[in-house]
């Protein structure tokens, strides 16, 4: 393996991190990875997986947006209530060692809709269905990201 395809791995590992951990943009990272490799390589196996995973991404993106962001907004929860919970869960982090994060988004969004909506089961339910929300795009994400990442090995070791 060449320096760049040692870094491109790199970045795929980072971006794979990134999908679970919400402050790193994890398949904007494992695009990147894909889309140096091939402009390092130009070669036509390069530009093919380049085409395929943008395709692959720009897909995932419309999943996101359409599955559970629908989803949420059904349930009436706004996207202002994910960063909040985003930014207690960095808080927590901070506050509660290995845990602190898995602790504080939920925490987050429960006290933003508790807030919003008055009473604990209504507060609640809110947050299951951002929970499930958000799960349910950690999982598209992945899975997008397993097969990009995939395709980029298949390409290195077949083609190159």
């Amino acid at each position: 393996m060449s320096a760049v395809e040692w870094i491109v791995a790199a970045l795929m590992v980072v971006g794979l991190i990134g999908i679970v951990i919400p402050v790193l943009p994890g398949l904007l990272l494992i695009l990147v990875g894909v889309v140096i490799w091939a402009f390092e390589l130009q070669h036509e196996a390069a530009w093919w997986v380049m085409g395929i995973s943008i395709a692959l991404f720009l897909a995932c993106m419309v999943l996101e947006f359409l599955i559970p962001g629908k989803r949420m907004r059904r349930a009436g929860v706004r996207t202002s209530t994910l960063v909040i919970g985003v930014l207690v869960a960095i808080v927590c982090a901070f506050l509660i060692p290995v845990v602190g994060a898995l602790v504080g988004f939920p925490l987050g969004i429960y006290l933003v809709e508790r807030g919003r909506r008055g009473g604990h089961a209504q507060a609640w339910s809110a947050t299951k269905h951002a929970l499930k929300a958000v799960g349910l795009n950690i999982l598209i994400e992945g899975a997008t990201a397993v097969i990009i990442i995939g395709l980029w090995v298949a390409a290195v070791i077949f083609w190159t």
